[in-house]
């Protein structure tokens, strides 16, 4: 399991265990906090293709689909 400071997302890098369609490397471009400070909105861009993809940012904490860094 991946420890996550939620304050530190923004600009972290990730990569992919199961990369799809050649996209293995990630970077958090946007995260969006409520007023309580929770994170309610992350945003993924991969390095090559620039695609983006909203996902819940604790599924980055599951290190069987997601690796601190770029592997």
């Amino acid at each position: 399991m991946n420890q996550i400071n939620p304050k530190k997302l923004l600009n972290s890098k990730w990569t992919a265990v199961y990369p799809d369609k050649s996209e293995m490397h990630f970077l958090v471009t946007d995260v969006k906090f409520s007023d309580e400070g929770k994170v309610i909105h992350c945003i993924l861009e991969a390095i090559l293709t620039k695609n983006t993809k909203s996902i819940q940012w604790q599924q980055l904490k599951d290190s069987d689909h997601w690796l601190f860094g770029w592997q």
